[in-house]
C-alpha cells in the first residue's frame, strides 16, 4: 500500500504590528492607481463599478470555485472594516489572511511602505469604488483536490522589510518593479503554479507568455510574449506603440483583449520604464498561438 502524507497546515501565525496608515492626498491618488492597476483584476466588478469582488475563471472546475472578497466598506461582507491597517499590509507582503490562511495570489513580496501605506490610504477613502456595497459574489469552496494543492504549495514568505519604489531617474529598476507588482509576469510567463514572487525575473518562461486564461464570455485567451525577440515578442514595438497597448489596449497588430487591462492612470514616466525593463530583459523565441 502506497500511502501520501499532505501537509495539514493550513493557518499561519498572522501579524501583531501596531500600525497605522498616513493619509495624505498624494497617498490617496497613489493608492487608487495601484488599487486599479493591481486589485482591480480580480476584485473590480464593471458592472457596478466597485470593489466588490468576482469569480476568479481561471481556477479549473476540478479544484472547486473561487470567489475573490469585497473590498469595499461593508461591515457585513467587507474586508476593509474587518482588517487593521496592519493585517491588509501584512496580507499584501506575506500572503497571509486574518484568519492565518495563504492565498497566494495576493502575494506582493516586494512591495515598497510606500505603495503599501497608498493602498490601505485608498482602502480606506470615500471613493465610490470602495464605499459599502452589502453584497457577496460567491462563497469560496475548493474541492478535495483544490484543497490539496493548496496544501501542498502552501508557502508564505517572511516580511521583506524596508523596501523603497525605484525613482524615475533609473527607468529600468522602476520598471522592474513595476512588472512585479502590478503582476505583469503573473500571465506572461509559463505557469501561474510555479510564480516565483520574491524572484520574479527567475519565473520559469518569465514574460516568454503562454498561460491560458479566461477572457471575455469564458473565451480562452493566451496571454503574449512581451520579451524583447522581434519575431515573437515585442522587439520592434517602439515607444510609442508600446504606451497605446498599456493605456488604449491597442497594439499595433491587433486591439488587446480582456484579462489584460488599460492602465489609463499609469503616469507616462512608468509605463516608459516598463518599456524601458522590458528591453533589457532576455529574448525569448516563443511563438504564442492566439
Amino acid at each position: 500500500m502506497m500511502v501520501i502524507i499532505i501537509s495539514c497546515k493550513t493557518r499561519f501565525a498572522t501579524t501583531t504590528e501596531h500600525y497605522t496608515a498616513a493619509p495624505s492626498t498624494v497617498a490617496f491618488e497613489r493608492g487608487k492607481v495601484l488599487a486599479f492597476a493591481v486589485c482591480a483584476g480580480c476584485h473590480y466588478d464593471h458592472s457596478v463599478n466597485k470593489f466588490i469582488g468576482t469569480h476568479i475563471e481561471d481556477i479549473p472546475g476540478i479544484a472547486g470555485k473561487v470567489y475573490s472578497a469585497n473590498l469595499t466598506h461593508s461591515k457585513s461582507n467587507g474586508i476593509a472594516p474587518k482588517y487593521s491597517d496592519a493585517e491588509i499590509k501584512h496580507l499584501l507582503k506575506t500572503g497571509i489572511a486574518k484568519d492565518g490562511r495563504f492565498l497566494s495570489y495576493m502575494l506582493r513580496p516586494n512591495m515598497s511602505e510606500e505603495d503599501l501605506n497608498a493602498i490601505v490610504v485608498y482602502l480606506r477613502s470615500d471613493d465610490p469604488a470602495v464605499s459599502a456595497a452589502d453584497t457577496t459574489v460567491g462563497l469560496t469552496k475548493l474541492t478535495l483536490l483544490g484543497k490539496t494543492y493548496m496544501n501542498m504549495h502552501a508557502s508564505p514568505v517572511a516580511y521583506k522589510q524596508g523596501v523603497k519604489t525605484p525613482s524615475d531617474s533609473d527607468p529600468v529598476a522602476l520598471g522592474y518593479y513595476l512588472v512585479d507588482n502590478l503582476g505583469c509576469f503573473h500571465c506572461h510567463s509559463k505557469s501561474l503554479t510555479k510564480l516565483n514572487y520574491l524572484n520574479p525575473d527567475q519565473t520559469p518562461g518569465y514574460l516568454a507568455g503562454g498561460i491560458k486564461l479566461k477572457g471575455e464570455h469564458g473565451i480562452d485567451i493566451v496571454a503574449s510574449n512581451i520579451t524583447p525577440d522581434k519575431f515573437t515578442g515585442i522587439g520592434n514595438y517602439t515607444k510609442e506603440q508600446f504606451r497605446a497597448a498599456l493605456i488604449e489596449g491597442q497594439a499595433p497588430d491587433r486591439s488587446l483583449k480582456i484579462p489584460m487591462p488599460k492602465f489609463k492612470m499609469l503616469k507616462e514616466p512608468e509605463i516608459d520604464a516598463i518599456y524601458a525593463y522590458l528591453q533589457t530583459v532576455p529574448a525569448e523565441s516563443h511563438n504564442v498561438k492566439r
